[in-house]
């Protein structure tokens, strides 16, 4: 009987010890968060393109407030785009290649530009909290000028070789693409200039109706091009110079 009352105490010993080991304040190894909390990562939507509507494109803007000979107010207009707190509207003057951003909070913004110049706009939706914006495609707009009853082309804009394309080595001719339009819609010709990358090499190589117009090149060499749009009253305007390069 005294043997087995010490087995007893024995056993009660040891749970008793158990007990203590297995305890304390919880604190030294807390359970893993179960999510869902007030700590989680806001996941924040990714704005999407806003659609332009005015000025439209390809078009004469006759709508602007003239606040001088020079100068006119202007009223951009685009849809509002999903998930976007901010709008910010580049303006590009073709004349110049200057280009200046205005940043507005609803679909619309009143802008002062020159008047009878091209323009180019475009405009980036912006939301809070992420670096991801949406780009919408450009138009072009020729805004309305005192007295004038024909405008010249808008510049002409490179389709192919793209600007900065590097071409493979082996190539010797390249065919030279590009778009254009004008608010009047009398283009008569373009007058193709091309040469090497260096002071004085873009030269003309004469004047097409087409928009296409192929150039022999070689190896090793980077190549630039320029195309003039003429039109019926013989006005002109020039386009950018549009670079590539040909492969060693």
């Amino acid at each position: 009987m005294k043997k087995y009352y010490t087995l007893a105490i024995l056993f009660c010993a040891l749970l008793l010890v158990g007990a203590c080991s297995s305890g304390g304040d919880g604190d030294d190894n807390p359970p893993p968060p179960t999510g869902g909390g007030d700590d989680d990562p806001v996941v924040i939507p990714d704005p999407t393109a806003a659609t332009l509507i005015f000025p439209e494109d390809d078009t004469e803007c006759n709508e602007g407030q003239p606040i001088s000979d020079t100068e006119s107010t202007v009223t951009f207009q685009w849809n509002a785009s999903q998930n976007t707190d901010s709008y910010l509207v580049t303006t590009t003057n073709l004349n110049s290649g200057n280009s200046f951003n205005t940043v507005a909070n609803t679909n619309e913004a009143a802008i002062t530009i020159s008047r009878g110049t091209p323009y180019e706009w475009f405009v980036t939706s912006r939301a809070n909290g992420t670096n991801v914006t949406a780009q919408s495609v450009a138009f072009r707009f020729y805004n309305e000028g005192p007295g004038i009853e024909n405008y010249a082309p808008f510049p002409a804009e490179a389709v192919s070789p793209t600007r900065g394309a590097t071409l493979p080595a082996n190539t010797t001719s390249v065919t030279l693409e590009w778009t254009a339009s004008d608010v009047d819609n009398d283009i008569v010709d373009f007058e193709v200039f091309f040469g090497l990358d260096e002071p004085g090499n873009l030269v003309s190589l004469g004047a097409t109706t087409q928009t296409t117009f192929s150039v022999d090149v070689s190896s090793g060499n980077v190549y630039v091009w320029l195309i003039q749009t003429v039109d019926g009253q013989d006005n002109a305007s020039d386009s950018e110079e549009f670079l590539f390069r040909v492969d060693e």
